[in-house]
C-alpha cells in the first residue's frame, strides 16, 4: 500500500463533501449528468374504469339480417311445388346512441342490404330498428328505435383536436362479445384508404370484426370517431384500426335525419395524385396538388374554365397537398358558394373562381370494364407498346361515341410501358400535351419528345388519366 496515494473511499468522501458545499442547482445538474439525479415524475394511466362505466351503456349491438334466394341447378324432374327456403345471413356490428329518444349511429356497411335490423342495449333489451338515413360515401347510417324510456347518450367531441399519441378507447362487439373495451393511442391522422371517402383516424386500440360502427372515445368521454375498418391479413386486429372522424359526420346528421341522404358540393372533375414521375413530366418542383384528368360536361369546373391537365394547388385559400384532400374540401362547401381555385397550367399560376353546385356524380357514373381484347394486328413503335389505328370495328368493340387517339393492343413484359401501368384497350390521346389522332401523329409526337420522360394522356373505359412513361434507351 502506497502511503502517498488516497484510497478510493477517501476520494469518494472528498467528492461528497465538495458537492455538499456547492449550490443545490450545481449538484443536481452533476447528479443528473451522472444518471443518478432526480427523475421526472411518472405519469399514471388514465382512469379507464370510470370512462368505460360511463360510456358502455351508450353502446349498442346492431344485428342486420339479410335474405336471398338460392340459385340452384334444379333437376328436371323436380316438382314445381318443391320449395327451397331462402338463405339467411346475419351481420353483427356496433353503434352508439345519439339522442335520448333513440337515434343511433352506426356504419352503413353494417346494415347494407338488411331486411331486418335489431338493436340490443347494454341491459339486454332488444328493439327493431328502422333506417332513417344512410350515406355510403362516409359509411355511416342513422337508425331509430322506440325504447319507451329516455336512453343514455354518447356526447360528440371534436376530432380536429386529436393529437398523435393521445389515449383513446374503443367500445364495441368484436366477434359478438358484447361491450368489449380496448384502449390505445392515436397512431396517425388524415389516413386515406383507396376506395374510401374519409380521411381516417388511425389507432392501435384493438378493432376487430363487430367493432364497426362503435365509438372511438377520448379521455373526456366524448366520441371523436366511428370505428370503421381494420388493416388485416388474418381477419383479426393487427394493431392498425381506422375510425371516421366525428367532425366529418356531424354536419351530415341533420340531412340524414330530415332527408335520409346527404347532398354535397360538386366540382365535376376526375383527379389523380401527382406522383414524383408525374411531377417531373409536368415540370413541377414538388409532387403535390390534384391533377385534373377529366372535366365533366356542364359541370361547375367546365363552366369556370378548368381544363384537363390543370394542377389544383389550393382550394378556397387552403393548400391542396394531396389529391385526396380535394374531394373533402369540395364536399364541405355550401351549395351555390363561389370559391377560388389556385391552378398551375403550363407552368403559370392562375386563380379561377368556381361556383359549387349539388353533386350529380351518381347520375354520371358509368360501368367500367377491364376485359382484355383479343390479339390484333399491331404497329410496333418501341417503349414496349403495340398500338394501332382506330378502325370502325375497334370503335364498336370499345363502345366509343367520339373516337380519337390510337389504341394499345399489346404491352411487352418488363417494358417501360408495363412499369407505367399501361394496358391493352387503353387509348392514347396525347403525348407531352400534343394531340394524338392517328399513328402518324403518334409517331410525330414521340419524335418531338426530346427527353426520356413522356407524359401520356390515356382513356381507359370512361375515364381519362395522365401516365408518366420513362423511355428506355
Amino acid at each position: 500500500m502506497h502511503r502517498g496515494r488516497p484510497s478510493a473511499w477517501a476520494t469518494a468522501l472528498v467528492i461528497g463533501l465538495l458537492l455538499m458545499s456547492c449550490t443545490p442547482s450545481w449538484a443536481q445538474r452533476w447528479w443528473s449528468e451522472m444518471g443518478t439525479g432526480p427523475q421526472p415524475s411518472v405519469q399514471t394511466l388514465p382512469d379507464f374504469i370510470t370512462l368505460a362505466n360511463r360510456l358502455s351503456p351508450t353502446v349498442v349491438n346492431v344485428s342486420a339480417e339479410t335474405r336471398s334466394s338460392p340459385t340452384l341447378d334444379l333437376p328436371q324432374d323436380l316438382s314445381p311445388f318443391d320449395q327451397f327456403a331462402p338463405h339467411r345471413t346475419e351481420s353483427v356490428g356496433s353503434g352508439f346512441i345519439l339522442t335520448t329518444d333513440g337515434y343511433i349511429l352506426t356504419n352503413e356497411h353494417v346494415i347494407a342490404g338488411a331486411r331486418e335490423i335489431t338493436v340490443t342495449l347494454s341491459n339486454r333489451r332488444s328493439f327493431a330498428a328502422r333506417v332513417v338515413g344512410r350515406d355510403p360515401k362516409t359509411d355511416i347510417a342513422l337508425l331509430k328505435i322506440d325504447a319507451g324510456t329516455p336512453l343514455p347518450v354518447a356526447p360528440l367531441g371534436n376530432s380536429d383536436d386529436l393529437r398523435v399519441g393521445q389515449w383513446v378507447m374503443a367500445i364495441g362487439n368484436p366477434f359478438g362479445f358484447d361491450h368489449s373495451v380496448t384502449v390505445g393511442i392515436v397512431s396517425a391522422k388524415g389516413r386515406f384508404i383507396p376506395g374510401n371517402y374519409d380521411d381516417f383516424i388511425q389507432t392501435d386500440a384493438s378493432i376487430n370484426p363487430g367493432n364497426s360502427g362503435g365509438p372511438l372515445i377520448d379521455l373526456r368521454g366524448e366520441v371523436v370517431g366511428i370505428n370503421s375498418a381494420i388493416y388485416t391479413r388474418t381477419g383479426a386486429s393487427m394493431g392498425i384500426g381506422f375510425a371516421i372522424p366525428v367532425n366529418l359526420v356531424k354536419p351530415e346528421l341533420g340531412q340524414l335525419r330530415t332527408r335520409g341522404k346527404v347532398t354535397r358540393g360538386w366540382l365535376g372533375v376526375y383527379i389523380q395524385q401527382v406522383t414524383p414521375p408525374l411531377a417531373q413530366a409536368l415540370g413541377l418542383a414538388v409532387p403535390q396538388g390534384a391533377l385534373v384528368s377529366q372535366v365533366l360536361p356542364d359541370s361547375p369546373a367546365q363552366i369556370a374554365g378548368i381544363r384537363r391537365g390543370d394542377v389544383i394547388t389550393a382550394y378556397d385559400h387552403q393548400p391542396v397537398q394531396d389529391s385526396q384532400e380535394l374531394p373533402l374540401l369540395v364536399a364541405r362547401t355550401p351549395l351555390a358558394r363561389s370559391v377560388v381555385l389556385e391552378v398551375l397550367r403550363d407552368g403559370r399560376d392562375r386563380r379561377i373562381t368556381v361556383t359549387i353546385t349539388a353533386s350529380r356524380e351518381d347520375a354520371l357514373i358509368k360501368s367500367r370494364t377491364t376485359d382484355q381484347m383479343p390479339a390484333a394486328p399491331h404497329q410496333a413503335v418501341g417503349l414496349g407498346l403495340k398500338v394501332e389505328e382506330l378502325t370502325p370495328k375497334l370503335e364498336h368493340e370499345l363502345g366509343l361515341s367520339a373516337p380519337q387517339g390510337v389504341v394499345v393492343t399489346g404491352v411487352r413484359a418488363g417494358s417501360a410501358a408495363e412499369d407505367a401501368g399501361l394496358q391493352r384497350r387503353d387509348l392514347i390521346l396525347e403525348i407531352n400535351r400534343r394531340p394524338v389522332n392517328s399513328l402518324s401523329s403518334y409517331q410525330q409526337a414521340l419524335a418531338a419528345a426530346h427527353s426520356g420522360s413522356l407524359l401520356l394522356l390515356i382513356q381507359r373505359a370512361d375515364s381519362t388519366l395522365f401516365v408518366p412513361l420513362v423511355r428506355q434507351e
